[in-house]
């Protein structure tokens, strides 16, 4: 059951690792043999890469945002003097 790389799919390659392979293959965390296994494992990688790239920014964005959310409520808070 051989199914191509695609790189919408961030989930590909945890999914191959765990399919059983057929024999005559080697398993995909064995290292690779042949100049297009390492082109493929490579764009698999940046494609992780560029996933988990996008959640760092996301969660830096969202701290940020409740930051200055705390500091709204904060200067909202104290009386004037």
């Amino acid at each position: 059951m051989s199914q191509e790389f695609n790189p919408a799919d961030p989930f590909a390659l945890l999914r191959q690792f765990w399919q059983t392979a057929a024999p005559s293959t080697p398993p995909a965390f064995l290292p690779p043999l042949s100049a297009e296994e390492i082109e493929r494992k490579l764009a698999e990688l940046r494609v992780i890469e560029n996933w988990m790239a996008m959640n760092m920014g996301m969660l830096a964005m969202q701290i940020k945002t409740l930051e200055m959310q705390k500091a709204a409520l904060d200067a909202l808070a104290k009386p004037d003097k």
